[in-house]
């Protein structure tokens, strides 16, 4: 990078200058590998460069710098999103935290994890399980996804039915506000109520409000015993939310409860070989962990049993139990592997649940899309993804179309546009659906206090 036409240097050149000569990137062919997430259909911009800060003292420095020049940041995690909530902005500074990936602490006594933006959900969970513990949250993506992308946008995954999302997993944060100052949240105790909860406020703001750089996480004891695992086998898709609909009411408490439908199984079987039974309308895959763990399976086997299952079965068995939870792991990559997606994120109440699944399957039908459902059925959390013939114009049209109508059916039910993966871009215009002007403007109040120059990913969240 050298001086500008006329002799002086270039504000993005100033501050190459004063960071290490690796944190700054500007070759454009690494540049587009931290253009845009996941999501399809989400256009994404140019950036300016991107920054690969190693320590929190480097995020503050470029957020003032970036504050003085008045240049958008967009924070990013490893770029998993579904949302399109870290693409990039046309002349903006791509924050990742990639490089932040130091566990630093596991405090097996406290129940508590240190860590850094950038440590991988699974490497936190392989570190807590050698001190006997584990972390509760578990997005599709654990294997590849951040512990700072999971905050930011309130993660959940397949075990938070009994254990809750990354909100109720995060005790504390470090975030380097706008003006470069790092503010530190939360305590280390389990109660703490003094102030206000500013954790929560950042917990699932898409880089919007301040850059997360580090958290002090809860970690709870691991299972003395293997989790047993149930599946059960339907012949109506419905039926499948039916039988979640009894488990929640019977006072069962599953450590997961997942569906897949056809489409999905059928998607994971051309993946990967899993002996899924390819003709089934919906599969839910459930798990018990603690005391008694096969006993309560059982039940809740009975369950789907009561509400139409035409096969049940439940294991303790180690090799089998996870073999059933890596096939509905797979589920995400099978999926988007097909082809061009729009993968959706709705939430309804869990009695709601099977006349939501009718919908999808109406409003995909009315349309000529293919969706595949998978989700956390447990939570009433729907993941239907839309099989895409191409990206043109008119089929990007027909998909946000359908996907707009899901989000529309799942309000309507009482339930919510996005329960895990946030607003990002894609859901900007569908966000009114769900809250009003009143709560929008608290938002945008909010915004304006920590943010006032716009700057830290504008056009994302709401």
């Amino acid at each position: 990078m050298g001086d500008g036409d006329n002799g002086q240097m270039r504000p993005i050149d100033e501050l190459a200058r004063d960071l290490p000569g690796d944190v700054l990137v500007t070759d454009q062919d690494v540049m587009d590998g931290y253009r845009r997430d996941r999501a399809d259909l989400v256009g994404a911009g140019m950036p300016i460069a991107v920054a690969r800060p190693t320590r929190t003292s480097q995020v503050s420095q470029i957020l003032r710098w970036a504050s003085a020049c008045r240049v958008l940041v967009v924070p990013r995690g490893a770029g998993t999103g579904l949302s399109g909530g870290a693409n990039a902005i046309d002349g903006c500074v791509i924050v990742s935290l990639e490089r932040m990936d130091a566990v630093c602490e596991i405090n097996a006594a406290d129940q508590l994890a240190v860590v850094e933006a950038g440590v991988i959900n699974a490497d936190l969970e392989r570190a807590a399980r050698e001190h006997g513990m584990f972390y509760p949250p578990d997005p599709g993506s654990f294997d590849i996804s951040t512990i700072g992308g999971n905050i930011a946008t309130n993660a959940g995954g397949m075990r938070c039915v009994k254990y809750g999302v990354t909100r109720d997993s995060v005790l504390g944060l470090e975030v380097v506000l706008v003006d470069g100052r790092i503010l530190r949240t939360g305590a280390r105790s389990i109660k703490n109520v003094a102030g206000l909860d500013l954790t929560s406020l950042f917990i699932g703001s898409e880089g919007t409000l301040g850059v997360i750089t580090a958290a002090t996480v809860r970690l709870r004891p691991a299972p003395a015993a293997h989790p047993a695992v149930f599946v059960a086998s339907f012949s109506e898709l419905p039926a499948a939310g039916d039988a979640v609909a009894l488990i929640a009411a019977s006072g069962a408490a599953p450590s997961m409860l997942e569906l897949m439908d056809n489409q999905t199984i059928n998607a994971i079987e051309d993946y990967r070989r899993m002996d899924l039974d390819r003709s089934a309308a919906a599969l839910l895959i459930g798990q018990a962990d603690g005391p008694d763990a096969l006993a309560h399976a059982e039940a809740m086997a009975a369950r789907c049993e009561q509400a139409g299952a035409d096969y049940v079965a439940c294991t303790q068995d180690p090799g089998e139990a996870d073999g059933l939870i890596a096939a509905r792991r797979l589920a995400g990559h099978a999926v988007l592997a097909t082809g061009p997606t729009l993968v959706e994120d709705v939430c309804v109440p869990r009695s709601k649940l099977a006349q939501m699944l009718r919908q999808i399957e109406q409003i995909a039908d009315d349309a000529g899309i293919r969706v595949a459902t998978v989700g956390h059925a447990g939570d009433g959390n729907l993941h239907p993804v839309l099989l895409l013939q191409g990206t043109d114009q008119a089929a990007r049209d027909r998909a946000l179309a359908v996907a707009q109508a899901i989000c529309r059916a799942a309000v309507a039910h009482g339930g919510t546009v996005t329960g895990e993966h946030g607003i990002g871009m894609l859901k900007r215009e569908w966000l009114p659906a769900q809250l009003d002007r009143t709560a929008i403007d608290v938002h945008n109040r909010i915004k304006a206090a920590l943010d006032p120059g716009n700057l830290l990913n504008p056009g994302r969240g709401w």
